[in-house]
């Protein structure tokens, strides 16, 4: 076995600025949801834990819709709306967030594939901003793949990367299969979501905050999953490279003790 040390590609300095900023944006995009924990009160596991039997077994599946529909409708509606701006799309969901909370279940329900479309155009946008071309199928797929992060009522140590290093690649019925794979997680995502608009007296409000968290959320994790590429694209820098220099900065190694 070879001992010979690995030779790593330096980056120059102004893409490790590049680098501490998206970092940063990384690492800040959690306050928001743990914020909307402190008003509606409980934990997480709560939150799943009071909703009905029955949406609970349906979830998954209704997740599944959801991410097809808005696969396809993000799309449609590109050639008819312009992108917006990150505060307007929030403004948008947030507004859907209240309407869906002020009916509870049923009304938080009929929202849901609602928001997932217009967060998933929101992703769609911020990777054209960055000079993707979102008509690339594999490109289409990437914005998807954004989805797969942790949610923001449930990552808070900054740590949740593995969305960002998964490797997207279309073949035969591709994009089902990444549905099926995201589905699951974003099943339970979605769970604190409704959970947290069914809460009495305060459904409008938390519907409203929920949103407001999943959009804000969902952008910042498209800028730096879209920023990284972007950087590998226009630097020449092999995107593994940026992304090692990137944990590095998230999840630094912890210093050994003797």
């Amino acid at each position: 076995m070879s001992t010979e040390p690995v030779e790593y590609e330096e980056i120059s300095p102004e893409l490790s600025e590049e680098l501490d900023r998206l970092a940063k944006r990384f690492r800040m995009a959690d306050g928001v949801g743990m914020q909307v924990l402190s008003l509606i009160g409980g934990q997480t596991e709560d939150l799943l834990g009071r909703l009905p039997m029955s949406v609970r077994q349906g979830l998954d599946r209704a997740t599944r819709r959801a991410l097809e529909s808005a696969f396809d409708a993000a799309q449609f509606s590109r050639g008819r709306l312009k992108d917006r701006p990150d505060w307007l799309n929030t403004v948008a969901t947030t507004a859907m967030g209240a309407v869906g909370g002020a009916g509870g279940m049923p009304t938080a329900l009929a929202e849901l594939p609602v928001t997932t479309t217009v967060l998933l155009r929101a992703i769609q946008g911020i990777a054209s901003d960055l000079g993707f071309d979102v008509t690339e199928p594999v490109v289409r797929a990437q914005c998807l793949q954004v989805f797969a992060a942790a949610g923001p009522l449930s990552r808070d140590d900054g740590t949740d990367m593995a969305f960002l290093t998964a490797r997207i690649t279309l073949s035969g019925p591709a994009v089902h299969g990444l549905i099926a794979k995201i589905a699951p997680r974003m099943a339970t995502v979605l769970g604190q979501k409704l959970a947290a608009q069914a809460v009495p007296v305060i459904g409008a409000a938390a519907g409203a905050a929920t949103n407001y968290a999943f959009t804000s959320y969902y952008q910042e994790m498209a800028r730096v999953y879209f920023g990284l590429r972007a950087l590998a694209r226009d630097s020449g820098v092999e995107v593994d490279t940026l992304l090692r220099e990137f944990r590095m900065r998230v999840q630094p190694p912890r210093e050994i003790m003797l």
